[in-house]
This record gives structure tokens, C-alpha cells and sequence, in this order.
């Protein structure tokens, strides 16, 4: 890599740090069109967990945006399905109904230390409100909480 390429790739990636995980502002951009780039980027990620987690962004309804986007400036992206999972891991005590069954369904379906990608479970139970699901073999069936996942 010449010179020249390893300076632009440096500059490129304190632009990317900047606008995604709270990094310092590099010199020689317009910081208020970084911070609007930055927001837009926090912006399309919570309408990207939404779309992996519909109970959880509806549970917080208009205020799902400025909640989620507060929660994720400074962290960078781990994927929608990792974000909305990390979110609702950090607000569990405040999820209900839907979206408290949400996210019990997903651990019973994957294991997920909050570091490591998701992995498939073979076989777990977890409670979901009102009542419990099973997982074997790729199967979740829920008793007492509502209809299967």
C-alpha cells in the first residue's frame, strides 16, 4: 500500500469511528455534516431493529427512535438482530408483554454470551409471560403464553 492509500484508508476509517462509534472527529471535515451523516446512520439502524424486533420497537411506539438511537450512539453496529438483542438484554426489566415474549423466544431459540455471533440452540425452555416455551430440534412451542414462535 503506497503512502498516499495508507493515508486516505487512516482518514476513512477516523471518518467511520466518527460517524458510527463516537471516535474523535478527524480534521479537515465539516463536523456539523458529520454529526447529520452520524445521526442518519443511528436513524437507519433503529428502523433495521425494528425490522428484527417488531414487539420491541413497538413497545416503546414514537419514542422507539430517540430511545434506541440514545442507546446506540457510541456503539458500534453489531448487526440488527445483535443491536435490538443487546438493547433488550440492557432494558429487560422495563419489556412487557410482546415484547418481554420477544425476547424469550429468542434465547430459547439461540445462545448468546453478547460477544460471540449467535449460535443455534438444540434444545431449551424459557419462560415467556404467561406461560413457556420449548425448543428441540428447531421447533418452539409455547404452553400457556400464546401462539407458537
Amino acid at each position: 500500500m503506497s503512502g498516499f492509500d495508507a493515508e486516505l484508508a487512516a482518514a476513512q476509517e477516523a471518518l467511520v469511528r466518527a460517524m458510527t462509534a463516537d471516535g474523535p472527529m478527524p480534521g479537515g471535515f465539516d463536523a456539523e455534516a458529520v454529526r447529520a451523516a452520524a445521526h442518519g446512520i443511528l436513524l437507519k439502524r433503529a428502523g433495521e431493529v425494528a425490522g428484527a424486533w417488531p414487539a420491541l420497537a413497538d413497545s416503546y411506539g414514537t419514542s422507539w427512535k430517540a430511545v434506541f438511537t440514545r442507546w446506540a450512539a457510541g456503539r458500534p453496529t453489531r448487526g440488527s438482530f445483535r443491536d435490538g438483542w443487546d438493547f433488550a438484554r440492557e432494558h429487560r426489566d422495563d419489556l412487557e408483554g410482546d415484547a418481554a415474549r420477544e425476547l424469550s423466544l429468542a434465547e430459547v431459540r439461540w445462545t448468546y454470551d453478547g460477544e460471540s455471533p449467535p449460535r443455534p440452540r438444540r434444545a431449551s425452555a424459557r419462560r415467556v409471560p404467561g406461560g413457556l416455551a420449548v425448543q428441540f430440534r428447531g421447533r418452539v412451542r409455547t404452553f400457556g403464553g400464546g401462539p407458537s414462535g
